[in-house]
């Protein structure tokens, strides 16, 4: 199927001119919370995430007369495109089909990853060379988090430095493979949508000042028990840090989203997972997918087993994803 292939974290200047097309798969991003919403040091937000083996985005593009898109979302991939093509100084003349998608607005950073999957497919039809990061500024994509972006490009563990006034990228600072073993239970609420869009702004605008005690507190944990458990595959003390910023996090913004995580049936299902003293547990970003950490596949299934009933939620167990998109080019 694939005469050539890259992972997005390595330089290339992509194919030549005329492949007969190209099909990309990225992967969704959790973002377990932000380091210092203080910002007192110059520095705002900083992110602490992980790529996923799934869900994805996976499409395939293809030469053609003039722009095109199907396949779920294909309004907003056309005009992701159009904007990519204006980006690139290519032509637009290029047929997207959407194999694949990661549900939107639901914590796992969809927007960023369709935009960047599209653009890095145009890229490589006209053979040209392709920056996540300055593609990232001309659709409005991290201005919060650098998780979304490092996940495309890398994978893995990723610790961003916050945003500072230049309006650059955050820059990555930490980057660690997740342990091989180890599985991410996923609980999604498919009748509910986090907060996105102006109600972000809004949230972000109106929300009271992070105290800068807390915001040290967060990084201590992140620096002195999340990295070290990841890079010594210590389970218990890495889902005890991810909970410990989750529950810093999710009082923070509660006003926004209801309490401490959006979607009350998920909640419930996380008060089960405490009760049965897992350590690790919590919401990406605005949810409202939930999520359990599990340091191995029999106890994610054996979790989903115990927890999976009839209703509105529906469980997936992932890994993390230790690469960044793929590219590849197709017959």
């Amino acid at each position: 199927m694939a005469e050539a292939s890259d992972r997005m974290g390595e330089t290339t200047t992509g194919s030549v001119r005329g492949t007969p097309g190209v099909r990309v798969r990225a992967p969704a991003r959790l973002h377990f919370g932000f380091l210092d919403l203080n910002g007192g040091l110059g520095r705002r937000f900083g992110s602490l995430g992980l790529a996923l083996d799934a869900p994805a985005v996976q499409l395939v593009a293809r030469p053609a007369r003039r722009a095109a898109a199907s396949g779920p979302e294909a309004e907003r991939v056309r005009s992701y495109l159009l904007a990519a093509a204006s980006h690139l100084d290519v032509p637009d003349a290029a047929a997207i089909t959407v194999e694949e998608t990661i549900p939107a607005h639901a914590g796992f950073g969809s927007g960023t990853q369709l935009a960047l999957s599209v653009a890095a497919a145009l890229a490589r039809l006209n053979g040209q060379p392709f920056s996540p990061d300055d593609f990232a500024d001309v659709l409005d994509r991290g201005n919060r988090s650098g998780v979304g972006l490092a996940a495309f490009t890398q994978g893995g563990l990723i610790v961003d430095g916050g945003r500072d006034e230049s309006g650059a990228p955050p820059p990555v600072i930490a980057r660690l493979p997740y342990p091989e073993a180890w599985r991410v239970v996923l609980i999604l609420d498919e009748a509910a949508i986090g907060v996105h869009g102006s109600r972000e702004t809004e949230a972000f605008r109106d929300l009271p000042v992070f105290d800068a005690g807390q915001a040290a507190e967060i990084c201590r944990i992140v620096l002195m028990q999340v990295l070290p458990a990841a890079a010594t595959a210590e389970p218990q003390g890495f889902g005890a840090g991810i909970t410990a910023i989750q529950k810093r996090i999710g009082d923070h913004f509660a006003p926004h989203q209801g309490g401490r995580f959006a979607s009350p049936a998920v909640a419930e299902v996380l008060a089960a997972i405490a009760a049965e003293g897992i350590p690790g547990y919590g919401q990406s970003s605005w949810g409202p997918t939930g999520f359990a950490l599990m340091p191995s596949q029999a106890e994610a299934e054996a979790l989903v087993a115990r927890l999976e009933r009839p209703g509105r939620l529906r469980f997936v167990i992932a890994k993390g994803r230790n690469a960044g998109a793929s590219v590849l080019d197709i017959a």
